[in-house]
């Protein structure tokens, strides 16, 4: 597959265009980028950098009136390599600098977190509390899948936890080798399950790194060749998720893998009502007082918060709606949308 040889001459053919100029120099290099793309088809159709180009090119030549018919630029001399793995590999595995380059414009992200009981944020900023004893899928795109396993909170409870997550960052030949990754309580590692720390010997591996915030409790995962950050906490008792993903990474999956928690939420058999009913094993004016420490403002994460205490007894579970919340503030793209109110 040769996209990346596509990529560097159209870079190379608009990197100085400017002024009034620049539109009809501007189309004429997208029908040269538009060509190249066509006689790499056949070899790159698996590849998530063509088909972005593919998509990319579309969009640009409808924003700037390029028609589809006219001339074509010849390839300019491929710029110097900056790093000693090429222009390419720095292109190819750094998401946001590429779509930059191709749509002029940063790529937009979404945010989906799974923490406490487990309550489920999707990216839809939909939230739901689940009571999914056994391994769901969080994510299953093209290049991510995430499960979570969860058991009952206490003996005799509907409520459960995460106690275990496993996420496999997928095969990108330019960049990484498979990687897994697998957290169980108790055992948060700053490693992949075969050691390393990065994405492996490839040009790109670096672009894959983890990087341990709390040592034993708390662990981000930063996928710079997918626009993807993923934090990873304990809590007391529980495991929780949260990440931070680029929306064409979000949306690669087909109508097969329609059970994604961070997608359409729980199923509908599956979810629970947050109000404490019955006796728990903490009062419920005990657990508000204790929630509002750590989070004064009323929202999901509160009345998740509550829950959690009431239903557990266990007051651990108010770090666990705090480090929700805190991943939210860091990972949404729209700081109005941090605070969900049902």
């Amino acid at each position: 597959c040769k996209i990346l040889r596509c990529n560097s001459e159209y870079v190379a053919a608009t990197l100085h265009l400017r002024g009034p100029e620049r539109s009809p120099a501007f189309c004429t290099a997208l029908r040269s980028y538009s060509l190249c793309t066509r006689r790499t088809a056949r070899t790159c159709r698996g590849d998530l950098a063509f088909h972005s180009a593919v998509h990319g090119i579309e969009d640009l030549m409808i924003q700037n009136n390029c028609s589809k018919e006219g001339p074509t630029a010849p390839p300019r001399p491929r710029p110097p390599a900056p790093n000693a793995h090429g222009f390419e590999s720095l292109d190819i595995c750094d998401y946001e600098r590429s779509f930059l380059y191709k749509h002029g414009r940063p790529p937009g992200f979404q945010h989906c977190a799974a923490f406490g009981d487990p309550h489920i944020r999707t990216f839809h900023d939909d939230f739901h509390t689940c009571r999914v004893e056994g391994s769901w899928p969080l994510l299953d795109n093209d290049y991510l899948f995430v499960q979570a396993t969860s058991s009952p909170v206490a003996k005799g409870s509907n409520a459960t936890v995460t106690s275990k997550l496993t996420i496999i960052f997928k095969n990108m030949k330019e960049c990484i080798d498979q990687k897994v990754y697998q957290a169980e309580l108790d055992n948060v590692p700053a490693a992949f399950q075969d050691g390393s720390v990065n994405g492996g010997a490839r040009p790109g591996g670096s672009s894959l790194s983890i990087w341990e915030r709390s040592p034993g409790r708390h662990v981000e995962i930063r996928a710079a060749y997918i626009g993807t950050t993923i934090a990873v906490r304990q809590a007391g008792r529980q495991l929780s998720f949260s990440i931070r993903a680029a929306d064409e990474v979000a949306r690669a999956f087909t109508d097969e893998q329609d059970l994604q928690l961070c997608v359409g939420g729980c199923p509908h058999s599956q979810r629970m009502s947050r109000s404490p009913r019955g006796r728990g094993r903490v009062p419920a004016d005990t657990a508000r007082a204790l929630c509002r420490e750590m989070l004064p403002v009323e929202d999901v994460y509160f009345q998740s918060c509550v829950f959690d205490v009431v239903t557990s007894g266990d007051t651990n579970f108010t770090m666990a709606a705090h480090g929700a919340l805190e991943d939210a503030r860091l990972f949404l793209p729209d700081a109005e949308k941090l605070h969900i109110f049902q």
